[in-house]
């Protein structure tokens, strides 16, 4: 007689397999692929622990488990992921959002006020830009990326947040930006050095996209483009923040110096590593 697998199995079944192929969160990730395949969310998994597991089901979740053992990002085996407390859709064509982005976010918000012009350069799945827009309804909000389908994705978020009337987001390149004078403008550029790509967690190497990661040769190529031309599109005592590298503080906040900027800061993540650079325009 087959075995009859209930929720509570499975799910210890594959945490065991995921921990086994040295996979991280590996219980985690097991209850969000099973609540994706039931349609239930984490907590109605843990009200149903006793629920059999049918043929089908077992099927699709089988499907599953095999995209993540071969090291594919839940986020694009969902095709979806949180920011901010906010739905973000993701795709192989952006990165997914990072907790640690949220650094940049709760920088730049203290420097938002009222009625003010943001732009954010390498917008990705849109979700840096959106926070802010949900955060401060009266902000006029720009984005621009190189990637076409990455606006795509960014434009459906807005809208699946409520904010796409008040954020116009373009194709554009990350060191060729105009439409100022910006009283914020914001960035997460691709700031890996391109000879540390191969060394990538496999969930990243493999799966995100390059042109978001690589930096050139010292991960420094992004910074020293939009600095380029930050000032002349930033109104006077305006603010440039952007995420860095672990390791790129001294050399970013020398690039700012250089550029004119001034009243220079770091902003450490949760876990005490410098992850923003802010600086002022005379």
């Amino acid at each position: 007689m087959a075995e009859t697998w209930t929720v509570l199995s499975i799910l210890e079944w594959t945490a065991d397999y995921f921990r086994n192929q040295s996979i991280e969160s590996a219980r985690l990730d097991a209850e969000l692929l099973l609540a994706k395949v039931l349609d239930l969310d984490r907590i109605g998994l843990y009200l149903h622990y006793d629920r059999p597991i049918d043929q089908s089901e077992q099927a699709a979740y089988r499907a599953l488990v095999k995209r993540r053992v071969a090291r594919e990002p839940v986020a694009y085996i969902l095709g979806e992921s949180e920011f901010w407390s906010l739905p973000i859709k993701v795709s192989a064509d952006v990165l997914v959002p990072r907790a640690d982005t949220e650094i940049l976010v709760e920088e730049a918000l203290k420097r938002m006020d009222g009625a003010c012009r943001v732009l954010d350069i390498g917008v990705g799945s849109g979700a840096i830009a959106i926070a802010l827009a949900h955060e401060n309804s009266a902000a006029e909000v720009s984005g621009i990326d190189l990637s076409p389908a990455a606006v795509a994705l960014a434009r459906e978020n807005a809208r699946i947040n409520g904010v796409a009337e008040r954020i116009e987001f373009s194709v554009g390149n990350l060191g060729d930006f105009s439409g100022g004078p910006y009283a914020l403008i914001v960035s997460n550029p691709p700031y890996i050095p391109h000879a540390d790509l191969a060394g990538l967690m496999p969930e990243v190497r493999d799966f995100e996209p390059a042109m978001a990661l690589d930096g050139g040769v010292d991960g420094l190529d992004a910074y020293r483009s939009i600095l380029k031309q930050a000032p002349e599109q930033l109104v006077d005592a305006g603010w440039l923040l952007v995420e860095i590298g672990i390791g790129q503080a001294e050399e970013v906040m020398q690039l700012f110096t250089n550029a004119g900027f001034i009243d220079i800061q770091i902003r450490d993540d949760y876990g005490g590593i410098p992850r923003v650079v802010t600086g002022r325009k005379k």
